[in-house]
């Protein structure tokens, strides 16, 4: 019996879409986004560019559903964090201790997922919802979730809300300013003790440059 074309072949390895962007997270990690190439990740799975483009359409097509998946686990790291933040009773350190771990979360997944992270905020692909999760926007969850502790400084009474305004924006910047120094930048070969230090500081820095004094 013949064998039948590349194209004709079926892919006996489960959902081919979601092992494309399984190989896609793998290249990410190996070289960032300009490793993600659809042609490679279907070379690695042994099937043919035309079966993967069937999935995906483009280069950045796979790259955005890279960038989903990769915001969907870095708001998962988050919400597991703050799951994990035991409460002191004192509703305004408990409000501090969780914009803090915030911004630690998001540095940790920087520092344990360059190529990923890289992925996640770079500017190439778009990471709108698909059929496989319909649940919305991802970018959503980490910044939303920015948002929740920012909120809450305001309750507890750390934060005015002239103040609250737009606060996400100064927040992100300094904290994910820090990231791409360290991975990209003049600080990228400072020793840990060094890194541990600089992230205490900023997220300090971050905090009481929000909290009122009045």
């Amino acid at each position: 019996m013949p064998t039948p074309p590349d194209d004709e072949r079926p892919y006996h390895h489960g959902d081919l879409r979601q092992s494309l962007i399984d190989t896609g997270v793998e290249l990410a990690r190996e070289g960032g986004p300009d490793a993600i190439v659809l042609r490679e990740a279907a070379r690695r799975l042994g099937v043919s560019r035309t079966a993967a483009y069937r999935h995906f359409a483009s280069y950045d097509d796979l790259v955005g559903a890279v960038k989903r998946r990769a915001l969907i686990e870095l708001g998962e790291a988050i919400e597991k964090k703050l799951d994990s933040l035991r409460s002191t009773r004192d509703a305004a350190a408990d409000a501090r201790r969780r914009l803090v771990a915030t911004g630690e979360c998001y540095l940790e997944f920087a520092f344990r997922e360059p190529g990923v992270f890289r992925v996640a905020f770079g500017h190439r692909g778009h990471a709108v919802s698909s059929n496989d999760d319909p649940s919305g926007d991802p970018a959503s969850g980490p910044f939303d979730m920015l948002a929740r502790a920012l909120d809450e400084l305001v309750e507890v009474g750390l934060l005015s809300s002239r103040d609250r305004k737009d606060a996400e924006i100064p927040a992100w910047a300094a904290v994910h300013g820090l990231a791409m120094l360290f991975l990209d930048g003049p600080l990228s070969d400072v020793p840990d003790r060094e890194r541990e230090r600089f992230v205490a500081r900023t997220l300090r820095t971050v905090l009481f440059g929000l909290i009122r004094r009045d």
